[in-house]
């Protein structure tokens, strides 16, 4: 096996004066141009579970599989976490909501019009 060379990985990775670089265009990260805001196509159902792994016994909601691009992501994020009454992110195209919402959720996202199902216990 060949031993890859920085020039390989994509030069510069990291810029004292602007952050971490992208390999693809050479850009700063927040400015890439090469940013891909698709996330691949799920099977169409909406996944809502509760999870307390690696989170000192909190649990959270946990809602997959929505069919938006980030922006519309967040910003449906933001809607749901007013409707809980309570904080949560996103990431990597899963938003967390902290507490158990499950009850509060599925009404809600049924209402946008996507199949919706209760994953986990």
């Amino acid at each position: 096996m060949k031993k890859q060379s920085l020039k390989d990985l994509g030069g510069l990775v990291y810029s004292t004066d602007q952050g971490r670089m992208c390999p693809g265009c050479r850009q700063p990260t927040d400015q890439c141009q090469c940013k891909n805001d698709e996330r691949p196509a799920g099977d169409g159902v909406v996944r809502v579970s509760r999870e307390t792994k690696g989170r000192k016994g909190k649990g959270v909601t946990l809602v997959t599989g929505i069919p938006l691009g980030d922006a519309e992501l967040k910003a449906f994020a933001k809607v749901m976490k007013a409707r809980c009454g309570t904080g949560g992110t996103v990431k990597d195209g899963v938003v967390e909501i902290q507490g158990d919402q499950r009850d509060v959720l599925v009404p809600l996202l049924q209402a946008e019009g996507w199949v919706v199902k209760r994953a986990g216990g």
